[in-house]
């Protein structure tokens, strides 16, 4: 039997995998280049169950055969839970004194069985990547988790086809990934895990390199999938509620980083819908769901006899703590800012990985670990910065993203790699530039896959690939990581002190490009209309046009993005006509 074991992150939302190579902790990623896996199951009538992105996508097409959120009903029985808490769009089926089941098509599923699928595509993409068979595995639960449900969990495991060696707690695993390269040796901390399902904190002690779990509280049914219901009640459109949900599950992203967003239903009896969002209001309906974690936090503090003032250190974990509102609450409880070094999603599997690695002796004293010590991005389409890898990454590490083109009949991109913390390109280093040729086609049509690739050496490769023909570039770079303390030190301080004004500048280019895409689809559509288009309908369009290009002159965002949204709203009727004239079209 190989002594190697892989960590996991049964998340709610998203799980991951990872396991220790050359010392470090690796998280693997799918034949994709995607670590995370969407913790979504779908049963098609016929063929072989589907698991991950995919699966995620049926949601919105067959939701009523689309399982996710399960680890919310794992081990529990009809008691458990109150009926509200079992809402969702497949059918669960809730009886006193008997376990939870899911009923998908003819099927009664339990809840472990779920898991299990997820658990075993965690295994296949691993042994993809690994080119290996992986058997043993650590597991993560929320710390709340009762022994029903710690042993649900490792019989998934096993069914699954892992030696399940160890469960341990998602907040232990997260301050593990932490205090190897962040914590001194000796320190107090609270783990705020808040996410998709489930709510945890743990006030954690680290003693050379030793973590002793002081108090843990929390609830198993408490997360972002509450926020999204709030939504999704809240929301005035005439859709079913999974096309609602997915709606605004993409607005509550976009307002972590916008203070407004308008979500556009799809034609419902041949009318456009519009729903206008501002994060204000968001905040209404999360705030009274986040206040719901200060008794447990407060408690979990009396339980280790500590007052706030006695942390070190507050960490966050779980895709719900990029939203502003849960920071900003953290820190006023905490009296003090919270440590956001750390990618909240990948925390708990980088964690479980190291533990994975401590009980195979891959590691056998605390390892400090090698991060990359500024940003690595590439330049895109005005001028910005798009972060590849973040800054206190761990290394080795890879990382990606697609682009596509801008520009029509584009037969080239240029990948110009960039290194440091400033929002615009040119306020970076340059550390390379290449060029990747391929056919001519419609701009947004062309898909580029960058991939930055960090070794344990620190070198860096940075590939781009056209999805369509394969065609690749590589380029490697060996100062992406050995960079003098002096020369990041004087980067962060550069980004700490233009921050405004550089944040604002990238909020201005956004909205600019905004909208001269939207006055060259203006104009594109006036090309194509029929005569019988209303005079005085298009004369309103173009002076809301005419008021945008106004304001692209005045470098004022707020006046550029209400006339943005002034356009918005007036090609609303344009939209509608141009529709139901190719319509006609194709029915003549």
């Amino acid at each position: 039997m190989s002594d190697e074991i892989v960590g996991i992150d049964l998340g709610t939302t998203n799980s991951l995998i990872g396991v220790m190579e050359a010392g470090f902790p690796i998280l693997l990623a799918d034949g994709n280049g995607h670590r995370l896996t969407a913790s979504v199951v779908y049963f098609p009538e016929t063929g072989e169950t589907v698991v991950g992105a995919v699966a995620n996508r049926m949601r919105v097409l067959d939701p009523a055969a689309t399982v996710y959120s399960a680890k919310r009903l794992i081990g529990l029985r009809g008691d458990d839970l109150a009926a509200e808490e079992t809402r969702a769009d497949y059918h669960i089926v809730r009886q006193a004194r008997q376990p939870l089941r899911i009923q998908v098509r003819e099927r009664q599923l339990a809840p472990e069985e779920i898991a299990t699928a997820i658990l075993a595509k965690l295994k296949r993409d691993a042994e993809a990547a690994l080119e290996r068979t992986v058997s043993r595995a650590v597991i993560t639960v929320p710390a709340y988790f009762n022994d029903a449900q710690r042993n649900a969990t490792k019989a998934a495991g096993e069914a699954a086809g892992f030696i399940v060696e160890r469960i341990i707690n998602e907040p232990t695993a997260a301050a593990l990934a932490y205090g190897l390269d962040k914590l001194k040796s000796k320190a107090k901390i609270a783990v705020y895990d808040l996410g998709g399902g489930t709510f945890d904190i743990s006030i954690l002690e680290l003693n050379d390199g030793v973590f002793q779990v002081l108090a843990t509280s929390g609830n198993t049914h408490l997360g972002g999938d509450d926020i999204d219901a709030a939504l999704v009640s809240e929301c005035q459109l005439p859709l079913a509620n999974w096309q609602k949900r997915e709606l605004v599950t993409e607005a509550k992203h976009r307002l972590s980083s916008e203070d407004f967003v308008r979500i556009d239903a799809p034609f419902v009896e041949g009318k456009n819908f519009t729903y206008g969002l501002k994060r204000i209001e968001l905040e209404g309906l999360a705030q009274p769901i986040i206040q719901r974690t200060r008794a447990h936090c407060l408690r979990a503090l009396a339980d280790a006899k500590l007052t706030a003032s006695d942390l070190d250190e507050v960490i966050l974990v779980g895709g719900m703590t990029r939203m502003p509102l849960v920071r900003q609450f953290v820190a006023e409880l905490f009296g003090r800012d919270p440590n956001t070094s750390q990618n909240p999603d990948e925390a708990v599997a980088l964690g479980a990985t190291i533990q994975a690695g401590i009980l195979s002796g891959a590691i056998r004293d605390v390892v400090l670990l090698d991060v990359t010590p500024l940003s690595l991005g590439i330049e895109t389409f005005g001028g910005l910065m798009n972060v590849i890898i973040p800054r206190n990454s761990t290394i080795p590490i890879k990382a990606g993203e697609m682009f596509t083109t801008a520009v029509n009949q584009q037969r080239a991109m240029k990948i110009k790699v960039l290194q440091g913390e400033r929002e615009l390109a040119a306020d970076n280093w340059s550390l390379g530039e290449f060029e990747l040729g391929f056919p001519p086609a419609p701009k947004g049509v062309a898909r580029v896959g960058v991939q930055f690739a960090i070794d344990a050496d620190g070198i860096l490769q940075v590939l781009a690939r056209d999805t369509q023909t394969g065609a690749e570039k590589i380029l490697s770079l060996t100062s992406a990581v050995d960079v003098s303390d002096e020369a990041v030190e004087a980067m962060i301080a550069d980004s700490l002190e233009h921050a405004f004004e550089d944040m604002s500048e990238r909020v201005w280019t956004e909205t600019r490009l905004k909208s001269e895409e939207m006055l060259r689809a203006v104009e594109q559509a006036f090309a194509q209309l029929a005569d019988d288009f209303a005079a005085g309908e298009r004369a309103r369009i173009e002076s809301k046009a005419a008021d945008v290009r106004a304001a692209l002159a005045t470098h004022e965002t707020a006046r550029l993005k209400a006339a943005n949204r002034a356009l918005d709203d007036a090609t609303q009727e344009l939209a509608a006509f141009i529709v139901e004239q190719a319509m006609q079209q194709t029915r003549g």
